[in-house]
Order: structure tokens, then sequence, then C-alpha cells
């Protein structure tokens, strides 16, 4: 007793130049340890990894490389700060 699964015709969905983009930028953030980094080592990380994306997805606009900038941004500030080490372990005590 087999079942004859039909196999889809379509080709698989290829991303979009953007989706390329910011996945490539989520990727390089977690690469490059810029989590850790200072604020300010953040921006001038963010700048340079920016114009890199831009010329290399060169299809994207000034709009969506911002939006892409934006997204990678929030991605470095997590929701809720990590405490050190030393503070948690001072308030559990």
């Amino acid at each position: 007793m087999t079942t004859n699964k039909k196999k889809s015709s379509r080709p698989p969905a290829t991303p979009s130049a953007f989706d390329q983009a910011r996945d490539e930028l989520f990727s390089h953030i977690l690469r490059c340890g810029v989590l850790e980094a200072d604020p300010e080592h953040q921006k001038e990380w963010m700048d340079d990894t920016m114009q890199y994306l831009a010329d290399r997805y060169v299809d994207l606009t000034e709009e969506q490389l911002g939006q892409v900038r934006v997204l990678g941004e929030r991605y470095c500030k997590p929701v809720v700060a990590r405490a050190p080490a030393e503070v948690v372990e001072s308030t559990t005590a």
C-alpha cells in the first residue's frame, strides 16, 4: 500500500536580494562578535559592513539598504540587557 505523492512542479523560491543582504548581515554580526562591542565600535563596524553590502548587492535601493541597516542595528541590541555575572551572583546570594 504505497501512496503516490505529487511532486511540485514549482521551482524552489529563491530569496530576494533584500533577504539575502539581511541574512548575510545577521551572519556577519554573529561571526564577528559585534554584539559584545562598544556602541561606537558597532557603528564603525556597521558603516564598513553596509558599504560592503551596498557594493555586493547593487540591485538594492538606498531605502532598502537603510532598512537592512535598521534591522542589523536592532539585532545588535538585546531586548533585555544582560547584567554582569557578579551582579547576578550577589543578588541571588
